[in-house]
C-alpha cells in the first residue's frame, strides 16, 4: 500500500502537458542567454564554449575554434564536475558554460539540464552556431 501512495503523490507533483514553445519560454525565464558578440567575449574571458551539433552539421558548416565539442547525449555525463566521464574542461560548478546547438533551441533545453547539475553559470548562444557565424566570427573548417 505505500508503493501505491507513493506513486499516487507522484502522479500528482506532474504538472499538466506543456507545448515546447511554452517551456522553452519559461526554461529560458530563469537566466539570461548571449548573443554571439557576448559569446565571444566570455570565451575570450575564460568561459568554455561548448558546441553540442551532430557531426554531420559540424562537417558541413565548421567548427568554433576552441570550443568543446560534445554530442547532445552526452552533455550531462562530460560536463559534471564530479561524474566519472568528465572532460578535463569540467572544473567546477562555477564555471562559465555557454551551449551551442545550430540555431538555439535544443542548447536551452541542455541549459535547463547542467543547471540542474548545479552548473549555475550555464547559458547559450542565442541563435546558435549560424548566429555566431552570420556576425562573422572565427569559424574553421573540420
Amino acid at each position: 500500500m505505500a508503493v501505491s501512495a507513493d506513486r499516487n503523490a507522484a502522479a500528482q507533483r506532474v504538472s499538466a502537458p506543456v507545448g515546447i514553445d511554452e517551456l522553452l519560454e519559461r526554461v529560458r525565464a530563469g537566466y539570461d542567454r548571449i548573443g554571439p558578440p557576448e559569446a565571444a567575449a566570455a570565451a575570450e574571458a575564460g568561459a568554455l564554449l561548448v558546441d553540442i551539433r551532430y557531426a554531420a552539421l559540424r562537417d558541413r558548416d565548421g567548427l568554433i575554434p576552441g570550443a568543446l565539442v560534445v554530442e547532445r547525449n552526452e552533455l550531462e555525463w562530460r560536463l559534471d564536475p564530479q561524474g566519472s566521464h568528465r572532460a578535463a574542461e569540467a572544473v567546477g560548478h562555477d564555471l562559465r558554460i555557454v551551449v551551442i546547438c545550430n540555431e538555439g533551441y535544443a542548447s536551452s533545453l541542455a541549459v535547463a539540464s547542467l543547471r540542474q547539475l548545479g552548473l549555475h553559470r550555464a547559458t547559450d548562444l542565442i541563435g546558435g552556431f549560424q548566429a555566431w557565424r552570420a556576425a562573422g566570427l572565427p569559424v574553421t573548417s573540420v
